[in-house]
């Protein structure tokens, strides 16, 4: 090769220029690498103290505050390492060891920036104003593809392309059922019990879809169900009361709630411990195959606990019912023949609410009983507990039941619900006394 077509014009200098170039090259690069961590910060900032989140600027958390003092700092450091050597090159030292460094710190600098930028801007990242990106998604019917099938596949492909998923967002109102099968399919992957309440299904639901990232989300405002009941009346005014509220109301010179509400309150208190156990069973360190199986028997529990519940109010609507029915007017014979239909029909009802509770608390024993068998050992006593509550629950509502029959003149109808009360009444002791010599069991070794 000719010496004038060599880089330098002679042989074995090409290298010596390229890395003289080389070092330009990477002081270059350091110092777009700062100009870009320089933006990111001032991005993340602006956003962080317009973004309201729990009535604050996102800018008064404390991570958010430390991850934008540490990208800072970093970005300072790497600022400072740019304009020193380029400085001291200048001046015509040999900076290729500086330069290198430079080059090795500010690009790794500006991606931990970039990382902390997009953590900040949450589900706002991607989005071109901020140099970032979103993905819109019409899903036209969830019953062939259901929300987190669709979040799941978005997270698969962002990942694929090194990139990550950080919120979501959905438009509108959903039906709940979208967040119910939302938390079954996430508490599967990870191996947790799906007996849980359905506000705690919401509550991961809403985390695992990442829904809550963008901006609160409000499943009362969001979710049609919810909204619905707000905007009707409270159904459950005694079951949505705190302890204490309920407590007072008890004990208050109203005659209601009475002894079947408190029944069934009773009830869903014993099942909701036996449930517990299941919960904890299926958690519980070296039984990861066993699950499912203590998953069912919680959504058992759950079932009946929700029920139950239910029945709290629906007891104390039964003799309302029934005082309802004795002021109606009875100033003629047709109004005495209306008011006696009412009076039996209410009556009929004062008595089918609470063999329900009964019905519905025998059935939980069942629950404790298999937890007091199968499940943790270390909280036997809360299964056994659960089961005096049961009884409690059986027995108090066989006597709500008995104490309407005499009132019911359909004497067939009455003679053959408290014979079915006489049943529950023995079955709920054998099964109680079964779970207390369980729980005395355990308890000896």
């Amino acid at each position: 090769m000719l010496a004038d077509k060599l880089v330098g014009g002679k042989e074995n200098v090409g290298f010596i220029t390229a890395m003289k170039v080389l070092d330009k090259g990477r002081l270059h690069i350091s110092a777009i690498s700062v100009g870009v961590a320089e933006r990111l910060i001032e991005d993340a900032t602006r956003y962080a103290l317009e973004r309201q989140q729990f009535n604050q600027a996102i800018a008064e958390f404390q991570l958010v505050q430390a991850m934008l003092a540490d990208s800072q700092t970093e970005m300072y450091a790497a600022a400072c390492m740019v304009e020193e050597t380029a400085r001291r090159r200048d001046s015509g030292e040999n900076v290729a060891a500086l330069a290198a460094s430079c080059k090795l710190f500010a690009t790794e600098m500006v991606g931990r920036v970039a990382d902390r930028a997009v953590q900040i801007f949450g589900g706002a990242g991607y989005i071109e104003e901020y140099g970032i990106a979103q993905l819109s998604l019409n899903l036209t019917n969830i019953s062939v593809t259901t929300v987190h099938e669709a979040f799941d596949a978005a997270c698969e492909r962002s990942i694929a392309r090194g990139m990550r998923v950080t919120g979501s967002e959905i438009v509108g109102l959903i039906p709940k059922r979208v967040l119910i099968d939302a938390a079954h399919h996430y508490l599967r992957k990870q191996n947790r019990s799906l007996g849980i309440s359905e506000a705690e299904k919401v509550k991961v639901a809403v985390k695992s879809l990442g829904l809550d990232d963008l901006a609160p989300f409000d499943a009362r405002k969001r979710v049609i169900e919810y909204v619905l009941e707000d905007a009707g009346d409270n159904l459950a005014p005694l079951a949505s009361m705190s302890l204490t509220e309920f407590a007072e109301e008890t004990a208050s010179e109203s005659p209601a709630p009475g002894g079947g509400s408190i029944s069934a309150y009773v009830g869903a208190l014993g099942v909701s411990l036996g449930t517990m156990v299941a919960n904890l069973s299926a958690h519980k360190r070296g039984w990861d195959d066993r699950w499912e199986a203590f998953s069912e028997v919680a959504e058992r529990g759950m079932a009946l606990q929700v029920r139950l519940l239910q029945l709290v109010d629906e007891d104390t609507a039964a003799f309302d019912a029934i005082m309802a029915a004795f002021g109606m007017p009875k100033g003629n014979e047709a109004q005495k023949a209306e008011r006696s239909a009412a009076i039996q029909a209410a009556t009929l009802g004062a008595m089918e609410t609470p063999l329900e509770v009964a019905e519905l608390a025998l059935a939980s024993m069942a629950v404790m009983a298999d937890m007091a068998e199968r499940g943790n050992p270390n909280s036997v006593t809360d299964a056994g507990v659960g089961a005096l509550c049961a009884r409690t629950a059986v027995l108090g509502a066989v006597m709500n039941v008995r104490v309407n029959a005499a009132d019911l003149k359909d004497r067939a109808k009455a003679e053959e619900m408290l014979a079915r009360c006489t049943q529950l009444e023995r079955e709920a002791e054998e099964k109680e006394a079964a779970v207390r010599a369980r729980v005395a069991a355990v308890l000896a070794g």
